[in-house]
């Protein structure tokens, strides 16, 4: 049994993503359910999802999925050969067939030990960027190097972590994790729409996002803002 705003919301993605292929934005939402903040929004696409109407699609910004609509809801029963076709962007070690990945396919080691992984594109160590969008190469690395688990590679745009060792162009390599030990260097997604490359403090009731230059302050949020995408495992640079 939904709510009537759990119920306003679902129907509402629903609707956008059969109009145009795309999930709404966190204040899209937030205006049609007339919501003074976006924390309302995410809570109530929590609840959707321990309800099993939605799923977040993961490692990207603001990607839902309806998995079922009540019983009587009105919907676009007569979608476009291009709504039907759509499915959303997200990227998933199993690229070829567009499924999720099993234990198998997560991770491609060769029998010399070498794992082929995705580059995502870029991941501010300053300000916070879009990020997790798409693939845009493959690098190999030792399975000895990284570890057990799925990884990804995200390349580190900005200087905040450099007393981190982290320098501006290096290659960051992120084990998939939804949450992380206190200290740990992690991609966190602040509100579902930027993230970024920091040191994950919990204080409380609060998490606080540490630079490691102290040209750039730490910033503090909600626990309700901060979702962790990833752990930092390792680091790649090139000479030149």
């Amino acid at each position: 049994m939904l709510t009537k705003k759990q119920h306003e919301l679902l129907i509402f993605i629903n609707d956008r993503i059969s109009e145009s292929g795309v999930s709404p934005s966190f204040d899209e939402m937030k205006e049609a359910l007339d919501l003074r903040s976006k924390s309302g929004i995410h809570r109530l696409i929590t609840a959707l999802e321990e309800r099993g109407f939605i799923r977040r699609l993961p490692h990207r910004a603001r990607a839902l999925e309806v998995l079922r609509i009540p019983e009587g809801a009105k919907i676009d029963t007569n979608p476009s050969p291009q709504q039907r076709g759509f499915k959303p962007a997200v990227v998933s070690p199993d690229f070829n067939r567009g499924r999720t990945p099993t234990r198998e396919t997560q991770r491609a080691a060769s029998a010399d030990g070498i794992v082929d992984l995705p580059v995502l594109g870029r991941i501010a160590a300053g300000t916070p960027i879009e990020a997790i969008q798409h693939e845009v190469d493959r690098f190999s690395a030792p399975e000895a190097f990284i570890g057990k688990g799925d990884h990804y590679i995200l390349e580190v745009q900005g200087e905040s972590m450099i007393n981190a060792g982290i320098q501006d162009g290096d290659y960051a390599v992120i084990k998939r994790c939804n949450d992380a030990e206190n200290g740990s260097i992690v991609v966190a997604l602040v509100d579902e729409e930027e993230a970024t490359l920091k040191r994950l403090r919990k204080k409380g009731a609060s998490i606080a996002l540490e630079a490691a230059n102290p040209s750039f302050e730490t910033r503090i949020y909600g626990p309700d803002r901060v979702s962790v995408q990833g752990k930092l495992v390792g680091l790649m640079r090139r000479y030149h």
